[in-house]
């Protein structure tokens, strides 16, 4: 374990995602356009008409992703996650009628009518992610 204290809350941000816009391009684009090095994702909601998520498929080393791919309508019900090197890292959970599908948000996640997303600016806190030559895994650390 390794925690990173430090960080100060400076600004709550609230962004409106219009139709056709993708979920993960436009919440990177607020990070860099805002100047948020590090921040904390902690809300999201809306509609999407097309979801692209991974979710891992077993516990042993090295990881193995499997990719799933839902087409809409779809209620974006949460996200959430961390925004290092101006890179966010965020998870997901949608419905689709009666069923519930939860991962890591991907590159392809289309906002139907709308989404809403909260996004906390870190101050004095800056972090970064590096890959552990161990586990192949991609870690977050303090940014030198």
């Amino acid at each position: 374990m390794e925690v990173f204290p430090g960080g100060r809350i400076s600004e709550v941000l609230a962004v409106r995602l219009d139709m056709g816009e993708d979920v993960l391009a436009a919440v990177e684009q607020v990070a860099r356009d805002q100047d948020i090095h590090t921040g904390v994702i902690v809300s999201g909601i809306g509609t999407l008409d097309h979801a692209r998520l991974h979710y891992i498929t077993h516990t042993g080393l090295p990881s193995n992703n499997k990719f799933v791919e839902h087409e809409g309508p779809i209620e974006l019900v949460s996200m959430d996650g961390i925004i290092a090197d101006y890179t966010p890292h965020i998870h997901t959970a949608i419905s689709i009628g009666d069923d519930t599908y939860m991962g890591h948000l991907e590159p392809g996640c289309r906002v139907l009518y709308l989404a809403e997303i909260a996004v906390i600016r870190l101050d004095e806190l800056r972090l970064t992610r590096r890959t552990d030559e161990k586990t192949g895994i991609s870690l977050l650390r303090a940014a030198e």
